[in-house]
């Protein structure tokens, strides 16, 4: 008989004792539970930095060893340093065999303070980011525009499609289509449109246009109707018999025919 494994509720948490040892991230990040406390925490990191932090960031190619200098009572310098968390600070051991960091009293640690002072104001070295990295950070809390949040929807959303789009499926203007009197009457998201749909039926042999009731759907077809008779090809519309009054009209030399100029097949 096959033994079966006991099903245990697991709770991805790290205790908040050991978060607190982490200074700067931690590989266990992306599994805590969610407070909802990111935005009040990136405003008041935000407000820190404005009052007590700079970044430079290094714009040559030149190689850095990493040392920090602390300036209180006495100057300390601690050397080498690879990153600002404990294990890197020395205060804990991490995955390595072993992590050596010096620390160096004055006289010794004078020569470091003076290599940093004369590093932090070259210029041409090191550039001042603090501004982008506040800027970044104050995204998280900032509240932004529906407009806004709508276009980086949509553009997570088709931004695979967006990189797919080459001059073989683009619509050829050549063809005079943008001239016509039905084009010149869309507004441009129509115009947006019509093109979105010649360029899924070229690359995918169909194409589905979903606009809400009222935002002219039948006008941006038309479009798309002109563009291909602009390229001698034939086009097939199927629709309810109770619209097809309403197609025949586009399709005739009636008063009452907008795009009769157009002259549609």
């Amino acid at each position: 008989m096959a033994e079966k494994a006991k099903k245990e509720k697991r709770e991805f948490y790290i205790p908040r004792i050991n978060r607190e040892r982490n200074l700067y991230g931690s590989e266990f990040e992306v599994k805590l539970r969610n407070e909802l406390s990111q935005k009040a925490i990136a405003k008041e990191c935000a407000d820190w930095i404005r009052q007590k932090a700079r970044f430079k960031s290094n714009v040559t190619n030149e190689a850095m060893s990493g040392f920090m200098n602390i300036q209180a009572n006495t100057d300390n310098t601690y050397f080498p340093m690879n990153g600002f968390t404990t294990v890197d600070l020395g205060c804990e051991k991490g995955n390595n065999i072993y992590n050596i960091v010096n620390k160096f009293d004055a006289p010794f640690s004078t020569e470091y303070i003076k290599i940093f002072n004369a590093l932090w104001n070259d210029k041409e070295k090191l550039n001042d980011i603090t501004e982008q990295i506040i800027e970044n950070i104050s995204t998280v809390y900032r509240e932004n525009s529906p407009d806004f949040i709508y276009f980086v929807t949509l553009y997570n959303i088709f931004n695979e499609f967006l990189e797919d789009i080459s001059e073989d499926v683009l619509p050829n203007e050549q063809t005079g289509f943008k001239s016509s009197v039905i084009w010149n009457k869309l507004y441009n998201f129509q115009q947006d449109a019509a093109l979105a749909i010649i360029n899924k039926l070229e690359k995918y042999n169909g194409c589905i246009l979903a606009d809400s009731v009222g935002l002219g759907k039948t006008f941006t077809a038309l479009a798309v109707i002109k563009y291909y008779e602009n390229r001698n090809r034939s086009v097939l519309v199927l629709c309810p018999k109770k619209l097809s009054d309403n197609w025949v009209t586009f399709r005739s030399n009636l008063l009452n025919n907008p795009i009769a100029k157009d002259r549609l097949r």
